[in-house]
């Protein structure tokens, strides 16, 4: 293993410890797992491309409930962990999968382009799409589901993405209902993502 591969393998496994923890305190202190609340509701209007080139929006994914995960292609360990939970997951669901979309966003958008979200995407399960923009496109969507990110330099002037970990799940109206945690085990994820066909909260 290259010093650099081993470098970033190190910075993604403490940082995607300390982002799990944060994703958890963010729920607890600003009421992510609650739409009510005054922060106002997780969600809104974006405009972005898939990893086919496509210009998609919110409207592309009505009439469906999805699942929405923001990360990046070059993390070292979370996202491909959560990509293939995911993977996983939906396979499980069976022909049942393909009542929900599943929807991976990027908050790097400077190196994912959609050719390398195809890429990338291609090594894990054929339902997840792909989404990426401009920097202020993809600013946007963070901001309204209110996605924590930060660029973190890494010692060979490289940079690795510090970034919340959890799986939003949306009704088919765009609402949201709850969230699938960074690691969460296959029964309980499974349950939710059952639910979430009827837009049911399962916590």
């Amino acid at each position: 293993m290259r010093a650099r591969d081993w470098v970033l393998t190190v910075i993604g496994a403490f940082t995607g410890s300390a982002i799990a923890a944060l994703g958890v305190f963010y729920v607890a202190s600003f009421g992510w797992a609650r739409p009510d609340t005054a922060a106002g509701p997780i969600s809104g209007p974006f405009t972005l491309v898939d990893d086919t080139g496509a210009a998609v929006s919110q409207k592309t994914l009505a009439g469906k409930p999805y699942a929405m995960y923001f990360g990046y292609t070059y993390c070292p360990d979370v996202c491909p962990t959560t990509l293939v939970d995911l993977s996983r997951w939906i396979k499980k669901l069976g022909p049942d999968a393909e009542k929900l979309n599943y929807v991976f966003v990027t908050i790097d958008p400077g190196r994912d382009t959609p050719k390398l979200m195809h890429m990338y995407l291609s090594t894990f399960d054929k339902h997840i799409r792909g989404f990426t923009g401009t920097p202020e496109q993809v600013a946007k969507i963070a901001n309204e589901y209110r996605v924590y990110y930060k660029k973190i330099p890494t010692d060979d002037s490289g940079y690795v993405m510090d970034h919340s970990t959890f799986i939003y799940l949306m009704s088919a109206d765009g609402k949201f209902v709850g969230i699938i945690a960074y690691r969460e085990g296959d029964v309980s994820a499974v349950a939710k993502l059952q639910n979430l066909m009827a837009a049911t909260p399962t916590s």
